[in-house]
């Protein structure tokens, strides 16, 4: 079962009875303690607002992140194409 180590805070709160059971059971097929996977989903949670801002901000602020990287695979492909010629695999 998984432990306590690394916790610093005890703190009291109050979920649905649904809620809970359902943590409780994902908790026990994980092979955690309920603290320890609540404390991970909930530290799970807070990365995905961070990420989801982060991307909202990118967005904003016109950047087109993945046609970029879309457009370094394709000159890293045409550098290869260069190297190692049409369609052969280059030797790892």
């Amino acid at each position: 079962m998984g432990n306590l180590s690394g916790m610093t805070a005890k703190v009291t709160l109050s979920f649905s009875d649904e809620t809970i059971e359902e943590a409780r059971r994902f908790a026990k097929r994980e092979g955690l303690s309920l603290s320890a996977w609540m404390d991970q989903a909930a530290r799970e949670k807070a990365l995905r607002e961070v990420f989801t801002a982060h991307a909202t901000a990118v967005g904003r602020a016109g950047l087109d992140l993945e046609s970029a990287a879309l457009a370094d695979a394709q000159e890293a492909a045409m550098v290869d194409d260069v190297l190692f010629g049409g369609g052969r695999p280059r030797a790892a």
